[in-house]
């Protein structure tokens, strides 16, 4: 899972235009506009649009991507607040991360839904598994990415009560193991590793976090850090031909757009690996 991870990270690197611009803001407003919809319909636009395998393998190919902006609540205040929050989180981890990163997380966890759905359809052709295929689990997963980077940020829960947002994160995480434990215990395999699944995009991104959490981190060596050094005088003098000296590996600024800015090199990463000061501190370690 590490190896994943920081392909992942080379990727975002390789590829600065890779990104959906204003992502958040098109999902909040698309779920939006189908709510307003289903009000005149009674439901039946989002009928129309949900991820439904029997209808996408008989020509509804849309319903690959349109799953996206079914609501996630059928009430309108709950709907209001969901959203309002997911796209607060989302923009900070967009502005954290960089967009480009930011959506293979969010592409990545819509992916692993639809895979499951059409496992599920597989298995259980005369049941519906549309439920596998939400933005449920995409929210929940961006929500646990959002407290790992932030776990002492205070929001007002009930917009009155300020807590954690790490403690926020922890109830949700025992509610979702509450799931999966009775699922087990009921016997219903399929519901009990479904939502492991489907949020696997959270723990392919931060599995060297939860790794060194449980105290297995590896750290590297003075031997390699010396090999480090060799390899920044190489890859220093590859850059300046690029016409910049410093690229942060994460959001891709460098020193010709910012040339205030302070880039730093990270000796933990395995490589010549530039970052920004937002990002020095708060990025997965190359391997």
């Amino acid at each position: 899972m590490n190896a994943i991870s920081n392909w992942i990270d080379r990727f975002c690197y390789k590829h600065p235009r890779f990104y959906i611009p204003h992502l958040m803001l098109i999902i909040v407003v698309g779920q939006i506009f189908v709510f307003l919809l289903d009000m005149f319909s009674s439901g039946q636009f989002s009928n129309i649009i949900c991820f439904a395998p029997y209808y996408i393998l008989h020509g509804q190919i849309w319903r690959i991507v349109t799953f996206v902006f079914v609501p996630i609540n059928s009430s309108p205040i709950l709907l209001i607040i969901s959203l309002y929050f997911y796209f607060f989180i989302g923009r900070i981890l967009d502005r954290e991360w960089g967009s480009v990163k930011f959506t293979v997380y969010i592409l990545l966890g819509a992916v692993l839904n639809i895979v499951i759905g059409f496992i599920l359809y597989a298995v259980f052709p005369t049941a519906s598994p549309s439920v596998t295929a939400s933005m449920h689990y995409v929210y929940l997963s961006m929500f646990f990415a959002f407290a790992t980077l932030f776990p002492d940020m205070r929001v007002l829960l009930f917009f009155i009560i300020p807590i954690k947002i790490k403690w926020l994160a922890w109830i949700d995480a025992a509610m979702f193991a509450y799931t999966i434990i009775i699922n087990l215990v009921q016997l219903d395999f399929v519901n009990a590793i479904v939502p492991l699944i489907a949020i696997l995009n959270y723990f392919i991104f931060f599995w060297p976090i939860i790794r060194g959490a449980f105290g297995r981190a590896k750290y590297k060596t003075s031997r390699q850090t010396i090999h480090f050094k060799q390899a920044a005088n190489q890859a220093r003098q590859n850059q300046q031909q690029r016409g910049y000296l410093h690229k942060c590996a994460v959001c891709g600024k460098t020193d010709t757009d910012y040339p205030d800015m302070e880039f730093r090199y990270c000796s933990k990463c395995n490589g010549y690996y530039c970052y920004c000061p937002e990002h020095i501190n708060n990025h997965v370690h190359i391997e």
